[in-house]
């Protein structure tokens, strides 16, 4: 087994780990902007789909808060260069999981929202998985400990 306590990450390392910082941090604004239904955050929406928003269980606001919290502590580890970041990746993604469940199992978050609910659903489930395995390299590459 080799040693790669004191491997120094790549450039793109540190690159990604920003980008997954401030992706996470988006995430953490929006949710912000919806737990204090900011004016900004109205204008986003149509009637009915603010009250789709308002009538989410607390489980779902939860797995919401869960997904950008534990990706943005994610992110903060990685730069850190801590295994840690492992850990809240994948209760990150576990929380994207259980958001999607509600969004497309409990709702029909398509009817409400149209397509693009889909599409960012997408976008965000591929960047949780992305970051759990790039925090498993970066551990394996010795480049976070």
């Amino acid at each position: 087994m080799t040693n790669h306590s004191n491997t120094k990450p790549p450039v793109w390392f540190w690159i990604i780990s920003v980008i997954a910082l401030i992706w996470n941090a988006m995430g953490v604004m929006q949710y912000l902007a919806q737990a204090y239904s900011t004016d900004s955050f109205k204008e986003q929406y149509t009637a009915e789909q603010l009250e789709m928003i308002s009538n989410a269980p607390a489980w779902a606001t939860a797995a919401f808060a869960l997904a950008v919290f534990g990706g943005l502590l994610g992110s903060l580890f990685l730069l850190l260069r801590k295994k840690t970041a492992y850990i809240f990746f994948l209760i990150s993604l576990v929380a994207v999981i259980v958001q999607l469940y509600h969004n497309f199992v409990v709702v029909d978050s398509m009817e409400i929202m149209g397509s693009i609910a889909a599409v960012m659903s997408g976008i965000i489930v591929g960047a949780a998985i992305l970051l759990l395995w790039y925090s498993k390299y970066a551990i394996k590459k010795g480049w976070i400990k």
